[in-house]
């Protein structure tokens, strides 16, 4: 045996013997596969997703990204960024009474409309309800013409509030995300929608509502009576699931902003352009990502 060589193996063996163990000198062979197994780890597997992020919104820390700042249409998420401007506005007690033109808009972009009725009167956090549980363009409608007032007015407070937040990849066209007026010109990065999934979480009646997989509105004297189901099925299917909200066009794709909360640590993702054709892909992306993240988290 060469000096060097025995060298280092009674190196080895001094080391072993230190630490009480028996140790099996790899081949090179085998610590190549454990090397490609222990990365395989370190990343979640088969996201389908043009663009991504997972963040443990406990400690702060980013987990794993993909394409995340680069630009996408994110099509009805951005009624979170709707949502959130009024809740900083306040008032969620306000009442509010339907427009012809709040149900028209809702018709004309249906199905994502809450089925408002001109003349009903509800209150600021019953739109909001209506707004994120079944994506209602018509609620989306009301409360910009409302808290704008006017929805040119409530854009450009919806941007500034995208700068605030530090989401400089953003751009808000309109209050709600549908393809108008082009499919392009509201967009944002996976990763800015996760400062704005962070803002809007710290709001009780946000995270109250995103959490609820329907919503029953009783008949009184000033309004019909509704009932929403949550678009977002991760509610449904995946345990701890949080919120957030769905989005959809044939430009943006099937898109999820999503959380989840075990053990004490709530994790917060999005999945952006899942797929064009199956609804489905973007929930089982984000199931997957989130039991990827709760497996190597550290409970808090």
């Amino acid at each position: 045996m060469r000096p060097a060589s025995r060298l280092l193996t009674v190196a080895a063996a001094a080391g072993v013997a230190a630490a009480g163990l028996i140790a099996v000198v790899p081949s090179a062979r085998a610590a190549g596969t454990a090397a490609a197994a222990a990365s395989a780890a370190a990343r979640p597997a088969r996201v389908t997703a043009a663009a991504a992020e997972l963040t443990d919104a406990t400690s702060g820390k980013t987990m794993w990204v993909r394409n995340m700042n680069v630009r996408r249409p994110i099509a009805s998420i951005t009624k979170v960024m709707t949502a959130l401007v009024v809740l900083d506005a306040g008032q969620l007690n306000r009442k509010i009474r339907v427009t012809q033109a709040a149900e028209d808009y809702g018709l004309a972009y249906e199905p994502t409309e809450a089925g408002l009725r001109p003349g009903d009167v509800l209150t600021t956090r019953q739109l909001l309800e209506g707004m994120l549980l079944p994506s209602g363009s018509d609620a989306a409608y009301l409360l910009a013409t409302t808290y704008g007032p006017g929805w040119h007015a409530f854009v450009r407070k919806m941007n500034s509030a995208a700068r605030r937040l530090g989401m400089t990849r953003t751009h808000f066209a309109n209050f709600d995300g549908l393809p108008w007026p082009s499919e392009h010109s509201t967009y944002s990065t996976a990763h800015d929608l996760m400062l704005l999934a962070a803002a809007a979480m710290k709001h009780a009646p946000f995270r109250q509502i995103v959490r609820q997989r329907t919503h029953w509105l009783g008949a009184t004297s000033q309004h019909q009576q509704y009932y929403w189901s949550s678009t977002n099925l991760l509610l449904r299917s995946y345990r701890g699931a949080a919120g957030i909200k769905t989005g959809y066009t044939a430009g943006a794709g099937y898109c999820l902003l999503f959380a989840a909360v075990r053990n004490g640590t709530e994790l917060i993702g999005v999945v952006l352009d899942s797929t064009r054709t199956s609804p489905q892909t973007r929930f089982t992306a984000a199931a997957r990502l989130l039991t990827w993240g709760f497996g190597i988290v550290k409970p808090a």
